[in-house]
This record gives C-alpha cells, structure tokens and sequence, in this order.
C-alpha cells in the first residue's frame, strides 16, 4: 500500500510526463539516436583581463550569439507546434503533418507501437480520428524545450484533446531538427494517459 506522500508525488506535474516506462526508454532511445547523426556542440567562453583589472570574465560574442540564436530556434519550434495545434483543431491532418520531416525515415513511436514515414504516420492518424468530432481541439503543455546539438531540440509535453467522443490526454517528447532552413519533427513518441 502507497503512502499519501508517494501518491503526492507520483502525480505531479513531471511524474505524469514520465508515467509511461516506455517514455524513459524512447527518450534514451531518440536521444541516442540524434546524437549519433550530429556531433556535439562546442562552446566556449573568452575570459579577457588584465593584472590591472582583476581579470574580469566576459561573456564571448560567439556565446551571445549563440544564446540568441537558441531563442530564435525555440520561437520558431514554438511557432510550428501552435501551427500543428490550429491545424488539428481545424481536423486539418494533412496540415498538422507539415511539422513533421516528410520522409521515410521519420519515426513515431505510440499506442501501436513503431511507426515509420511521413506517409503512413499520416495513414495512421486518418484512420484513428477520422472526423472533427474525433480530433476534437488541440492543446499542448510544452514542458520543456532544450537543444540537444546545434540544429536538433527535443520538445516535451503534455497534450489534450477536448473533443466530443470524449477527452483524451497524455504525454509526448519529439525531436526537431532544422532541415533546408526549416523545423521539422523527426522523432515523436506519444502515451495516452
């Protein structure tokens, strides 16, 4: 028997994103799989002074630009994710999936287990929600947004489904990477509640 304690703070805000056991091995495996396609970001930071001034630390030009192009990214992630919630809301599928990389080597990992390419992603989501009252209004809870390397981020949330055949809630994670100038989801792994 769970104490009330361990009830607490099994459902907390962060636990509910890790409820599923599976969510931990597909962010270790999206994860893995991302960094092994892109190298790691090397960043450093000038330190200029002098025996007169006490050797001051400042932060490089690079860094700065660095930090504002991140800003900049997360924006635009941020946009492509509210563009997909007006689309799906709209039972728009198609234009939901323009935020998703349209290639065979997109993966989307859900209740069915793996799925590969844009194509049968998009298959997939027409024969679950076939009508509005199916889709229903889309809502995401970004969590947390944080760059992996440079050109690739991993978003992780929660998303609601207020719709008419009932609502339906859950968790996801998925990994954009910047591909021809754009943002796209190249990874998605989703759990219902």
């Amino acid at each position: 028997m769970e104490s009330k304690n361990s009830m607490y703070i099994y459902k907390t805000k962060w636990s509910k994103l890790f409820y599923c056991s599976n969510m931990r091995i597909i962010l270790i495996l999206m994860s893995l799989i991302l960094v092994s396609c892109t190298e790691t970001p090397q960043q450093s930071i000038e330190t200029t002074g002098s025996k007169s001034h006490d050797s001051v630390n400042t932060t490089s030009v690079s860094e700065i630009n660095t930090r504002q192009h991140q800003k900049e990214d997360i924006l635009a992630i941020k946009k492509v994710m509210a563009e997909q919630q007006t689309a799906w809301s709209k039972h728009d599928l198609e234009g939901f999936m323009q935020g998703y990389w349209i290639s065979d080597s997109l993966k989307f990992y859900g209740q069915s287990g793996l799925t590969k390419g844009w194509h049968q992603t998009l298959a997939n989501y027409k024969k679950s929600y076939p009508s509005a009252k199916d889709t229903g209004t889309l809502t995401f809870d970004l969590l947390d947004i944080s760059q992996i390397t440079p050109g690739a981020y991993w978003v992780m949330g929660r998303y609601s489904l207020e719709r008419k055949v009932g609502d339906a809630n859950g968790s996801f994670i998925v990994i954009f990477k910047k591909i021809d100038g754009r943002w796209k989801i190249v990874a998605d792994m989703s759990a219902s509640d």
